[in-house]
């Protein structure tokens, strides 16, 4: 037996030391981080329009209207001419988790506000595309509340898309005559609207103007 360990070792030799500077480090994407829309907002990237300010804007310096709320909004309400990308659309599917998730909403969320469940539109950056494919077009971005067209702004101008527009606080800060003509059976400050609050608010304003008319009397 001794005989043949000098046979063991020669044939089991210890694995290869490479030094590690020899070693090439692993290989990583670059990391690009999108710019929020309200520090594009801040830093004058992306210009601020209050909606008094728009039909002035629309007429004189050659804005068009992209409007990126979901398509039941813009049923009730919408700027005539305007273009229609959706950022979220409504979820299709029927698994057990999302039905879950769907009921929850509906107790909590849906039977007040009257939003749908949604998700995000994969396709947005590619429909805007379609929509204005010039990247050099000046866009006022529009929806309800400010808040999806601040998400819709950092995804179009990380997209290369660098005269855009932001209508500040949405429609629901929007006046009659803002806008230059309207389409759909409600106001714009209405359209994001549903559910029982749609029906709250419009008691409210039914008591706030029966209040004016008492007070003028």
């Amino acid at each position: 037996m001794t005989l043949l360990l000098p046979q063991l070792n020669h044939i089991h030799k210890p694995p290869l030391v490479v030094p590690y500077r020899n070693l090439r480090k692993p290989y990583r994407l670059p990391v690009i981080s999108a710019v929020s829309g309200k520090d594009l907002i801040i830093s004058g990237k992306v210009r601020a329009v209050e909606p008094k300010e728009a039909k002035t804007v629309l007429a004189t310096e050659g804005y068009v209207v992209l409007d990126v709320r979901p398509v039941w909004e813009r049923e009730k309400s919408r700027v005539k001419g305007s273009l229609h990308v959706p950022l979220f659309v409504e979820d299709p599917d029927n698994g057990l988790i999302t039905l879950l998730k769907k009921w929850i909403h509906l107790g909590y969320i849906g039977l007040w506000t009257g939003q749908k469940f949604t998700m995000f539109n994969d396709e947005f950056n590619l429909q805007v595309v379609e929509a204005v494919p010039d990247k050099q077009s000046k866009v006022l971005v529009v929806c309800g509340e400010g808040l999806r067209s601040l998400m819709a702004i950092s995804k179009l101008h990380g997209d290369g898309y660098k005269s855009l527009g932001w209508l500040t606080g949405g429609f629901n800060r929007a006046t009659e005559g803002d806008f230059p003509d309207i389409e759909g059976p409600e106001e714009l400050r209405f359209a994001t609207i549903g559910g029982a609050s749609y029906y709250l608010l419009k008691l409210l304003v039914l008591l706030q103007s029966f209040g004016k008319e008492k007070e003028n009397r």
